[in-house]
């Protein structure tokens, strides 16, 4: 079962990319969210349920699910919906990781250096984020911002590379996905969302049933 929720995924998150650099908005709608679900089942078919962190991971999972539907609209509803998921899910995430145990809090240094780099590479997000929509959405992306943060620093401290990179390359994933909406849209910008954010989850996903 754990080879087959694999194969899903794999073929759900290629179909996704295809669709996304494509255009083809129908096989988006179906691609995306089960390639998430694919996830989940990995998650249940390699033994998550049997742990704390494992079953965290679960819940993160379904979080990120959630988000991925909300996300699915193009609405600033649709958008929030997708944020306070999300954030949620990397909330979850920093469980996950705090249950597995922070053996190497040097390595949290890894992550920090990375949190700087994106930092400043997203400087302009919140200012725009407030001349879009105000403080209250500023404030959202600020807060996004210092949750996913503390997830990729709590990532690396656990000492497994595969989920310290698989945070990072998460963080990747929402740092363009902000920079796209708020301020400037880079050329496939989505299809680079969306291959950092599948590849980040898969790494997360193997690093922690790993380590479990």
């Amino acid at each position: 079962m754990l080879t087959v929720a694999w194969g899903v995924f794999v073929i759900a998150a290629l179909a996704n990319w295809w669709a996304v650099a494509a255009g083809n908005r129908s096989i988006v709608r179906v691609s995306k969210p089960t390639a998430l679900v694919a996830l989940i089942g990995v998650a249940v078919a390699g033994g998550a349920a049997h742990s704390t962190a494992g079953r965290w991971l679960i819940v993160a999972l379904a979080l990120c699910l959630a988000g991925d539907v909300f996300l699915l609209g193009a609405t600033e509803r649709a958008f929030l919906g997708g944020l306070t998921s999300f954030l949620l899910g990397h909330l979850g995430y920093v469980v996950v990781f705090v249950s597995l145990g922070l053996a190497e809090p040097a390595w949290g240094l890894i992550g920090l250096m990375a949190l700087v780099a994106v930092l400043i590479a997203t400087r302009h997000v919140i200012p725009a984020a407030h001349r879009e929509g105000g403080a209250l959405l500023a404030g959202a992306v600020a807060a996004y911002m210092l949750v996913i943060g503390a997830m990729v620093v709590t990532a690396w401290m656990t000492g497994d590379w595969l989920i310290g990179l698989g945070a990072l390359t998460f963080m990747v994933s929402d740092s363009i996905l902000a920079v796209a909406k708020f301020v400037r849209r880079p050329r496939q910008a989505e299809l680079a969302v969306m291959a950092t954010y599948h590849v980040g989850q898969a790494l997360i996903i193997a690093g922690v049933l790993g380590a479990r």
